[in-house]
């Protein structure tokens, strides 16, 4: 019995997975909020606790997925004020180890558990597309993740590519990035403009730059619950012209930087885009703009253009990367 684990800046998703048959069969599973917990082992206390312990299930691996850097099984989490050490975790499970990883990582390790169904391809590429992989995923942070192709099989491996220097492709991401900086005193990553917190940056620089304006009704929803939800729900719905403008914008950005990463890593094998946000913009992913913006990389478009685009809808990825993990001995 495996307790695997995807451990983002908002949510903690922990299940349980039986791997007795060889393949991962997930079981009963729960949603944590991050910002209720001071520390991720209290999280999974709480897990073992009140269910793992009351249905008798004995874990004997446990693997996490961890918005962060993860070193020698460590990870300081970027958006949360959590250290999560391995160290710790295995004796509260009562285990020897844990496996510890990126949670981009993660979500690259649940891609090889996953059916054709769970993907929504938008860009076939090249039928004889092998080699090197590549995930991007944009959530409450901006995660980049790549698989090494051995000759054999996919090697997931974890990067901080997200929080390098966003580099604006026109006049109006030159005049987004002067914004941002000034936003934030220096250096302007990428997940500055890409991610939830990202998209809601957008909207203001349109804003408060004389490019757009906010609706009443759309400061009230905006006050009433997730603002870049709003934002987002709003820009697909066509109700109000500034978040029209935000998330073409978003989405843009989301393509280039996307194009950036493929060509990085040469992987011609495929790109994946994960995390939370990239399903629930669909419509617009399936538009001319992000692949427009994906493909425009001078002569290196030809190159691009062989390379299968296919989005995640899986929103369980991360966590059965996670339990993969443990069951491989990562």
């Amino acid at each position: 019995m495996i307790l695997g684990g995807d451990v983002g800046g908002t949510k903690c998703n922990l299940a349980l997975f039986d791997a007795g048959s060889g393949a991962l069969v997930e079981g009963t599973s729960r949603r944590y909020p991050s910002g209720d917990y001071a520390r991720f082992e209290d999280v999974v206390a709480k897990f073992v606790s009140t269910v793992a312990q009351p249905s008798g299930a004995k874990i004997t691996s446990a693997g996490f997925g961890v918005a962060g850097p993860a070193v020698d099984g460590v990870c300081i989490a970027t958006n949360l004020p959590w250290v999560v050490d391995s160290r710790s975790l295995a004796p509260l499970l009562g285990l020897k180890r844990v496996a510890l990883v990126n949670d981009v990582e993660a979500n690259a390790y649940g891609i090889a558990a996953l059916s054709p169904e769970d993907f929504e391809v938008l860009n076939p590429g090249a039928q004889s597309a092998r080699g090197m992989q590549a995930v991007i995923a944009a959530g409450t942070g901006l995660g980049e993740a790549g698989l090494l192709w051995d000759g054999n099989m996919h090697r997931p491996f974890s990067t901080e590519a997200g929080h390098a220097d966003l580099a604006p492709g026109n006049e109006l991401e030159d005049a987004l990035v002067v914004y941002l900086r000034k936003r934030y005193g220096g250096h302007v990553s990428w997940e500055r403009a890409l991610s939830g917190p990202g998209l809601r940056n957008v909207f203001d620089f349109l804003c408060e730059t004389g490019r757009g304006q906010a609706e009443v009704w759309l400061e009230e929803a905006m006050k009433k619950g997730d603002p870049s939800a709003a934002i987002s729900q709003a820009g697909l719905e066509g109700n109000s012209p500034t978040c029209v403008a935000a998330l073409d914008l978003f989405v843009s950005l989301y393509g280039s930087e996307a194009g950036n990463l493929t060509l990085r890593l040469m992987a011609s094998g495929g790109l994946f885009i994960g995390g939370g946000i990239a399903p629930r913009i669909l419509p617009k992913l399936r538009g001319p703009v992000f692949l427009e913006a994906y493909f425009s990389k001078g002569r290196m478009r030809p190159v691009l253009e062989r390379v299968p685009v296919r989005v995640i809808l899986n929103d369980r990825t991360a966590l059965l990367g996670a339990a993969r993990c443990a069951m491989l001995g990562i």
